[in-house]
């Protein structure tokens, strides 16, 4: 059993600096404290052994998302963060299952923006959709998804999106791995940003 101890979370917002480079926030109400959100993410998340990723590939390093996903206070800080990647023209986001999710939710939360969960597959049953929540047609779409590593994920959902005559052409993601994701998703004809790189988590 893997034994996690997560830091304090509880900031005062007033000071928030969202203009720090790739969305690393430094919470100072009193000059005193410094909070650093790559470092939260890190020691709530960095797990070390020998892990296979989606893509195939083998890491000595995994960031288990769903540790930073399930703590409230640290998943808010981070849409926070996220909130200033939203490109100016973005009509809904577009949260991946599964781990999109609970991000996307939060991001809409901060940002007013409405948000559509994608699924990996229609459901069988019911609507029978792939895409759940509002219209998509005729909108200007941002995936958010929480880590890439070879960005397949994406590249999966968009393309049944553009196979819809969907528009999409902008992605924004907690982690990127740097191991190819962004540099694949721009074949695809897809800008990436990403709030923090592996580098930074280092």
């Amino acid at each position: 059993m893997l034994s996690i101890t997560q830091p304090n979370h509880s900031v005062d917002k007033r000071t928030l600096n969202s203009s720090d480079t790739f969305g690393i926030l430094i919470y100072s109400p009193t000059g005193k404290i410094k909070m650093n959100l790559a470092q939260s993410i890190k020691t709530v998340s960095e797990l070390k052994g020998q892990f296979t990723l989606r893509s195939g590939m083998v890491s000595n390093t995994y960031f288990d998302k769903y540790q930073f996903e399930s703590d409230p206070k640290l998943l808010k800080q981070i849409a926070e963060a996220m909130s200033v990647l939203i490109p100016s023209n973005t009509d809904i986001l577009c949260g991946l299952e599964m781990g999109g999710i609970p991000i996307v939710t939060m991001l809409s939360q901060i940002s007013g923006l409405p948000s559509a969960f994608i699924r990996k597959a229609a459901k069988s049953y019911g609507t029978c959709r792939y895409a759940e929540g509002p219209d998509l047609a005729n909108r200007q779409l941002l995936i958010v998804e929480d880590v890439v590593s070879s960005g397949g994920a994406i590249i999966e959902a968009a393309s049944k999106m553009k196979a819809d005559g969907l528009y999409v052409e902008s992605a924004i993601c907690v982690i990127d791995r740097q191991t190819g994701g962004s540099e694949k998703l721009a074949e695809h004809g897809i800008k990436l940003k990403a709030l923090l790189t592996a580098d930074q988590l280092t």
